[in-house]
């Protein structure tokens, strides 16, 4: 492993050499001078596998360092070394993350080699990445294109199981669009939703989504597996005082029961027509169809929907999730969400589990589902049946072993 060491400090360089030295780790460069410490890296990027990164220093913090080894596509990873507020770390990680870069995690002063020699097995362990080369920028769809890939059908759901904490069975699934273009191969909805909002398509794009999901899940039913299915809805909808109706003979149509149907909001997409918002989302409750607020913590009247809004699912967003474990500042804020729903009567998914960590703690505090890489990738609906069976047994793994 090649490592550079950056830090103003020279014992501080000093002792990190020789706690590497002893961990038979010899090709290490240091830098008392962040900005000697690029130049090397402008002549090759690629030189070093792993950063050890101190914070704190003159002439150019660690911030300003890490914008510029991203903008110079470095593909190593990078190791915080700080004494400074936990919270002031947690931003640099998740900047870091933001530019795209492998974040090995933090190691407070003084460092101790055991820490030392924990993460540097983490790193060992993450799979060599190729040079951070810019990203070609995607072609652009037409509305055209788009009104042709729903007449088609071009347009195919993946499915993300949820699971329960408490025992580990599978309870639901979320419906997530696809775009099975014939010459791009499996598009992501982040290249086609936006334009199927401004365009006026959405609501095509959200019947077609529908109808499919309503039928896989329908037949899922029919096997035994008596899953919930959820669905993702844009503002349009929700504020369409006949899209209840709708629904309802979508699933009248296809045989699929509404107390087994949830329809995902955004957070942020709820509030543009007030006084219709509350009358669809009434007439949903009272047809039996669940409701969900989707991100839920990544808008701004969080409060005040859930106070008005007959909501019975809050989906915590994976930002919030994801590292809640060993991020002091994550813990209350998922603790207090948690307590506040379920005072409210209203179930908790948290969505962004990565890791057995998070899922224990989540487990613990009495979160109701998960969902994330941890349990399951989205995936064809053919394949559930043999994740189900997969999970069984990975889940007893988690549940002695703890990992």
């Amino acid at each position: 492993m090649r490592i550079l060491l950056v830090d103003d400090d020279p014992f501080a360089l000093r002792l990190l050499t020789r706690q590497l030295k002893r961990l038979d780790i010899s090709m290490v460069t240091t830098s008392e001078c962040p900005v000697a410490a690029l130049s090397v890296l402008t002549d090759d990027p690629q030189a070093f596998d792993l950063i050890i990164l101190d914070l704190n220093m003159p002439r150019m913090d660690g911030i300003e360092f890490v914008r510029e080894i991203a903008w110079q596509h470095y593909s190593g990873a990078v190791l915080f070394l700080s004494g400074a507020d936990e919270r002031i770390i947690a931003t640099a990680e998740t900047l870091a993350r933001a530019e795209q870069l492998t974040v090995a995690g933090r190691l407070k002063k003084p460092v101790s080699t055991d820490d030392l020699r924990h993460k540097l097995a983490e790193v060992a362990e993450v799979e060599v990445t190729s040079p951070r080369l810019p990203v070609a920028q995607p072609r652009l769809f037409t509305a055209e294109e788009l009104a042709c890939a729903v007449r088609r059908s071009e347009l195919i759901n993946h499915y993300q199981p949820q699971v329960s904490f408490s025992d580990g069975r599978i309870v639901g699934v979320e419906a997530l669009v696809r775009w099975n273009h014939p010459v791009e191969g499996l598009v992501f909805p982040d290249r086609f939703i936006t334009l199927a909002e401004k365009t006026g398509f959405m609501p095509d794009v959200t019947q077609s989504v529908l109808r499919s999901a309503l039928i896989d899940a329908t037949e899922w039913l029919r096997i035994g597996l008596a899953v919930r299915l959820s669905v993702n809805v844009s503002a349009g909808e929700v504020t369409a005082l006949d899209f209840p109706d709708k629904v309802a003979q979508h699933a009248q149509d296809i045989g699929f029961p509404l107390d087994h149907l949830t329809l995902e909001v955004t957070e942020s997409q709820v509030v543009e027509d007030w006084s219709k918002t509350l009358a669809v989302a009434a007439r949903l409750r009272l047809k039996g169809i669940g409701l969900a607020i989707d991100d839920y913590g990544t808008g701004y009247s969080s409060l005040r929907q859930l106070r008005d809004l007959p909501f019975d699912e809050l989906k915590l967003d994976r930002s919030f999730v994801s590292g809640a474990a060993e991020t002091a500042s994550l813990r209350p804020m998922v603790t207090s969400t948690v307590d506040m729903a379920h005072q409210m009567g209203v179930k908790v998914v948290a969505e962004g589990i990565e890791d057995s960590a998070d899922w224990n703690f989540l487990r613990d505090l009495g979160c109701d589902l998960g969902q994330g890489y941890l349990i399951g990738r989205p995936m064809h609906n053919e394949d559930l049946l043999g994740w189900a069976e997969h999970w069984r047994h990975h889940h007893s793994i988690i549940e002695e072993t703890g990992t």
